[in-house]
């Protein structure tokens, strides 16, 4: 019994490289875990609410989000002051860097016009 056991062993010890490959690749985060980590993460750091991630996309370096941050409430609402932070995130979702790339009222669309006005 002794020598089916140490088969048995043997063949665990054997199959564990592929299962350590296929457990890292279940350690990265998912993408929404990410972005819900991202917002956390910049809200402690700032002490501003993240009201929403207008764009997301994976890296060489790891991730790439912009966040729209509440930074000044107004009355009326459509006068508060937001801002959009460019975000920057390891592989594993943390938070390595960010800067505010742009500020508006809430109640302002872009300024992009189609045509030469």
């Amino acid at each position: 019994m002794s020598n089916t056991k140490n088969t048995s062993e043997t063949q665990n010890s054997q199959e564990s490289p592929k299962g350590a490959e296929s457990d890292t690749a279940e350690d990265r985060p998912s993408p929404m875990q990410v972005l819900r980590h991202a917002r956390t993460q910049l809200a402690e750091l700032t002490g501003m609410s993240a009201e929403s991630v207008s764009s997301f996309e994976q890296t060489e370096d790891g991730w790439s989000l912009e966040v729209e941050v509440l930074e000044l409430v107004r009355v009326p609402d459509t006068m508060s002051l937001m801002a959009s932070y460019q975000v920057d995130l390891d592989p594993q979702g943390e938070l390595t860097g960010y800067r505010r790339v742009r500020r508006y009222e809430r109640g302002r669309a872009d300024s992009h016009r189609a045509g030469g006005r």
